[in-house]
């Protein structure tokens, strides 16, 4: 019996150690200076919210800026040559970890090194950008987190707010992936509500005045994908809009107070927050193939009853409430 109890006493011993030796390792790992490279493809709201998420969650996780993490932040102003430019400045600077905020920034610190560990964020397929190709255990020196909208709650809003609904165009931009891959989702999903999907293009921000004029004057509402150059040029498709009293339905939360009526949206902060938790265990030493993409799965409803009241379109009492509680509510 004492034989027993010295064996078991031996066991806590061993398992109280190694917990402290653990504790103690982390504690020297967040006790270090840690370098991150943080790259942001261009300057819209949805992207301001997921770097200030990233900062947050890397925070939560025990690192801050000027106390125990350096942070080298990059806007490339969505020029591809700043992207490879900036992807390079970081790898010579030697970081422990780059985070890439959205696809082309991801793609553009993917190929610029196969060693240093990078999270993307704001990538609605990882796959088909061939940054990865498992989600579960990803086999390059990439992870992340994936805005991929929840399409099937945004088209049930879209009916519910619009019975009547018989023709829905959907506007994106053609070099963005986030966009295209959300475009060929929805265009599966709309034929089974019988309603009629015209698709519209736009290869920059320059095309968009020209292409939203004709497309609103054709259908009797708009969708638009994650699509960060109509983002970022939102004023233009909401002017054209408003001029044919067209309502807008996006992705993005940032985009419906810009203008747009309604939105299921995956939370942007809420995402940077993940991707900075991310970081943090990395900068501990998880180990990218550990460590599987994480996704959002359900979207905060966010309605824009000032746009909605100019447009005549009718909010039913149960979607405000659950703005109210849930989401966001625009008046």
């Amino acid at each position: 019996m004492k034989r027993m109890l010295s064996f078991i006493a031996i066991i806590f011993i061993f398992l109280g150690y190694a917990f402290v030796a653990e504790q103690k390792h982390t504690s020297n790992h967040q006790n270090e200076t840690k370098r991150i490279g943080l790259l942001q493809y261009m300057d819209q709201p949805a992207l301001k919210q997921i770097q200030k998420g990233v900062y947050a969650g890397l925070k939560e996780s025990g690192y801050t800026v000027g106390k125990n993490l350096k942070v080298d932040y990059q806007n490339a102003q969505g020029n591809q040559s700043n992207l490879k430019t900036m992807s390079e400045k970081f790898e010579n600077e030697g970081v422990d970890l780059s985070i890439g905020i959205t696809t082309p920034a991801s793609i553009s610190l993917a190929n610029t090194t196969s060693t240093t560990p990078i999270l993307m964020s704001g990538v609605t397929d990882p796959r088909s950008a061939s940054l990865v190709q498992n989600l579960k255990h990803p086999e390059k020196n990439i992870t992340g987190v994936s805005d991929q909208a929840p399409l099937e709650e945004q088209l049930e809003l879209i009916q519910k707010l619009m019975p009547n609904l018989k023709t829905l165009g959907i506007i994106y931009t053609s070099s963005d992936n986030s966009a295209i891959t959300q475009f060929k989702k929805f265009k599966q999903l709309v034929p089974k509500t019988g309603i009629k999907l015209k698709a519209y293009s736009i290869s920059n921000s320059n095309d968009l005045n020209q292409v939203s004029q004709n497309m609103v004057q054709n259908v009797d509402a708009v969708f638009v994908p994650t699509d960060n150059t109509i983002a970022g040029a939102m004023s233009t498709l909401v002017k054209n809009a408003n001029a044919a009293n067209v309502p807008i339905f996006p992705t993005v939360d940032s985009m419906v107070k810009d203008g747009g009526i309604a939105t299921y949206s995956v939370n942007q902060y809420q995402l940077g927050v993940l991707t900075g938790k991310m970081a943090a265990r990395v900068l501990n030493g998880e180990k990218i193939s550990q460590t599987p993409i994480e996704f959002i799965k359900h979207g905060d409803l966010t309605i824009n009853l000032k746009q909605a009241q100019k447009l005549g379109i009718k909010i039913p009492k149960d979607l405000m409430q659950e703005a109210q509680k849930k989401g966001e509510l625009i008046k």
